[in-house]
């Protein structure tokens, strides 16, 4: 078997990051090991799965300080899934998470455009398949 376990996502500071998924959206704090002086092993995962994790990485050089908040070039980057679209999306919407749409219905769901504090591109997405 194989999987994707964890996906990057470069970040302006751990604790600002950590602070952002756990309180607006529901994410879990899986680890946060320190490794040295600057760099830290953290990884958050939604809430109520551990299938594929999200690993904070600190910008470490100008080159990387670069792609936070745009990492997929304006697209969007990431898609959370959920089994209850208006819970999480009222719950997110109450906790000031900048969303740049209204929520639609697609025929594959109900799906919304949010961005993470950096600017990321998510979708927050029930599907009906």
């Amino acid at each position: 078997m194989r999987k994707i376990g964890a996906i990057t996502l470069v970040v302006k500071d751990y604790d600002e990051a950590i602070q952002f998924y756990i309180e607006k959206l529901n994410f879990k704090l899986i680890e946060d090991t320190k490794l040295d002086d600057q760099k830290r092993w953290v990884v958050i995962s939604p809430s109520g799965t551990n299938e594929t994790n999200i690993l904070l990485a600190q910008a470490a050089s100008s080159e990387q300080e670069q792609a936070i908040g745009n990492q997929t070039g304006g697209r969007v980057f990431l898609f959370l899934h959920t089994d209850d679209f208006w819970k999480d999306y009222n719950h997110m919407k109450s906790k000031g998470v900048s969303f740049l749409e209204e929520p639609r219905e697609e025929v594959y769901g109900i799906v919304v455009v949010f961005e993470d504090l950096y600017g990321n591109k998510w979708d927050l997405i029930e599907t009906t398949r």
